[in-house]
């Protein structure tokens, strides 16, 4: 349902320009799609949309140049602060836990850090796994996204 959503989103910012969340969500229903507003607010995060100028003082929704995604220390730190609600460790594997639906989100910030310790993740609805290798560096690497916070 969420990637047939996104499909559907895809669609309409790349054929209209859409301005706020709620043209986003009346555009998904005017297409079958029911969503509150919550739901599109998540969906723009994980689709990770900006905002670019059209003239004369407006704006609307687009997908980055995927070349020029780069995600900073400060966004990284947005995407923790804004989604993390726990973390823990066992061996070589850090576990994050996120508010429903915005672990592949982070799990994406993360793996884009390209720290060399992080082997990869995998991100489900609300928790991502991340392998650690060597299995010593997990603790620095666990207070690195604990400092985030």
């Amino acid at each position: 349902m969420k990637a047939s959503r996104h499909a559907r989103i895809k669609e309409i910012i790349e054929n209209q320009a859409i301005e706020t969340q709620e043209e986003l969500a009346e555009a998904l229903r005017k297409k079958g799609i029911e969503v509150t507003q919550a739901t599109v607010s998540r969906d723009i995060k994980e689709l990770m949309l900006i905002k670019i100028p059209t003239g004369e003082g407006r704006y609307r929704y687009a997908f980055p140049p995927e070349q020029n995604i780069i995600f900073s220390q400060s966004r990284l730190e947005r995407a923790f602060q804004d989604s993390v609600t726990a973390m823990d460790q066992s061996l070589n594997i850090i576990v994050i836990r996120t508010v429903p639906g915005m672990a592949q989100a982070v799990a994406y910030a993360v793996d884009s850090t390209k720290w060399p310790e992080i082997i990869g993740t995998v991100g489900g609805d609300d928790t991502i796994f991340i392998v650690v290798k060597p299995p010593e560096a997990a603790g620095s690497v666990l207070a690195r996204f604990r400092a985030l916070l």
